[in-house]
């Protein structure tokens, strides 16, 4: 996959971006509307970063990876320590944000798949509202009749567009802004090295520690640090253009990097994500436990601006939590992961979780298959210029033997303390200890994936997988 366009290019497209909501008749993106009264409504910025770990941050506590500029924004904002993708994969994920249903009932359940029709997303929403809505950088949303954005994609190089809109900034009373800001890093292919040491990076226990490994690693971190300058120029242009004091902006991953036992998983790595909020005079800054899923995203912005929340959405407003009416939120969430359409017999394995404070319970539907990824069967880029040196270490150190084994052959189910084993290395369904606990959680999961429909959806949309045809999405 390109990579977002470079860090100095960025500048102009934020700029670029903010600036649309002012009238401009040369630009198709931004058509002409009559001037109005200034808003009273909050301008809204959603960045959304593609593959960031939820530790991978120095406000997350990291002591070797560089972020700046989000350590700074961590300073003005809420900082969420529980948040959670409800799907570790770019496009369900971004579909739960955007229509604020799980995967089996909005339709994209796999990667690279379409919402299905009729149903409401976040954009449609906020032009009801009056809003200009727009997406700058990655998209990754299906149909896009269903998503109204303007689109600016990440390759729109026409600087004379830009002087132009640059020129008309000053004109008042537009519109409402909705602008999502998402990067394509720090997805895969990882840059050269800048600034990292690989001898020096650290490496969690869920990584075999290999030269490769280490080498990779500080590829990762160089586009995390490149993905903190975009967040940087980001703020400089809302600063210039005075988007700030009435404005609502959110920092978060649509799930977490492409490590073993991260994407394409439901162990924390893969789904745990960084949420900062940032709302002067609204949301005091500080830091939160409360645990919170990214399906409550769209509800949540909907009573931020004073709309309706409809019914039969399965995300739920955090906004009390916001503003300090409540210091809790939720007490579970459940996460699906199941295949990527487009690489059928390899990121293929359905699964499914529920998270509490203190427990991680996972449900593998088919624990017979090997698990296979990118990683363990596509490029070097993707992972398996590592993997190789892990499966070569196997041979001879048994930690290492270990972890492959672990990240190809999954139990049918799995029982984590996470609290007093957070990177999930010890699973605890033989334990008679926690039976009881483990039928509980087994009773919940079947009786949820009913109320989902989720064994329809899995028919519906893997069939065609599974059985090598062409699938219909």
């Amino acid at each position: 996959m390109a990579k977002f366009i470079g860090s100095r290019h960025w500048l102009w497209l934020i700029v670029f971006v903010l600036i649309g909501s002012v009238s401009f008749i040369a630009n198709p993106l931004f058509p002409t509307q009559s001037l109005s009264a200034p808003t009273t409504k909050p301008h809204i910025i959603l960045f959304i970063s593609d593959d960031h770990g939820y530790e991978d941050a120095g406000f997350a506590g990291a002591k070797v990876v560089q972020t700046p500029n989000l350590d700074a924004l961590s300073k003005e904002s809420l900082r969420f320590t529980h948040a959670f993708c409800n799907s570790p994969n770019c496009v369900p994920s971004r579909a739960v944000l955007n229509t604020g249903l799980m995967p089996a009932r909005n339709g994209a359940h796999p990667n690279h798949s379409k919402i299905n029709a009729g149903i409401k997303t976040l954009p449609v929403y906020m032009q009801e509202m009056g809003y200009r809505t727009v997406l700058a950088g990655k998209d990754h949303v299906w149909p896009r009749s269903a998503y109204p954005y303007a689109f600016v994609r990440k390759q729109d190089h026409d600087y004379q567009k830009i002087d132009s809109i640059l020129a008309a900034h000053a004109r008042p009373g537009q519109k409402p802004l909705f602008l999502v800001v998402a990067t394509d890093n720090p997805h895969v292919p990882w840059p050269a090295i800048d600034g990292y040491d690989p001898k020096t990076v650290d490496i969690p226990p869920f990584l075999v520690d290999t030269e490769v490994t280490r080498q990779v690693r500080a590829k990762y971190y160089t586009d995390i640090t490149d993905m903190d300058k975009t967040v940087g120029e980001c703020l400089k242009a809302m600063k210039k253009y005075k988007y700030t004091d009435n404005t609502l902006l959110i920092y978060t991953s649509d799930n977490g990097p492409q490590w073993p036992f991260g994407k394409w998983n439901l162990y924390d790595q893969g789904i745990r994500v960084p949420l900062l909020v940032r709302w002067p005079g609204k949301v005091k800054p500080g830091t939160t436990d409360a645990l919170l899923p990214l399906v409550d995203v769209l509800p949540t912005l909907l009573d931020a601006t004073g709309s309706r929340i409809p019914s039969g959405l399965d995300g739920r407003s955090f906004l009390p939590l916001l503003t300090g009416k409540r210091t809790t939120h939720r007490d579970t969430i459940f996460t699906t992961y199941t295949a990527d359409t487009r690489y059928g017999a390899f990121n293929y394995y359905p699964i499914r979780s529920i998270r509490t404070r203190q427990f991680k319970y996972i449900m593998n539907l088919e624990p017979d298959r090997t698990y296979t990824t990118h990683i363990t069967n596509a490029n070097p880029e993707d992972g398996k210029d590592y993997w190789l040196t892990w499966l070569k270490k196997a041979e001879t150190d048994a930690k290492a033997a270990h972890l492959v084994a672990a990240y190809q052959h999954r139990p049918a189910e799995e029982l984590y303390d996470v609290v007093n084993d957070p990177y999930e290395q010890s699973n605890l369904t033989a334990d008679p200890t926690y039976r009881a606990l483990l039928t509980s959680f087994r009773k919940e999961m079947e009786t949820w994936m009913e109320t989902q429909n989720d064994q329809d959806g899995l028919t519906r949309y893997f069939f065609n997988i599974k059985y090598g045809r062409k699938s219909k999405d």
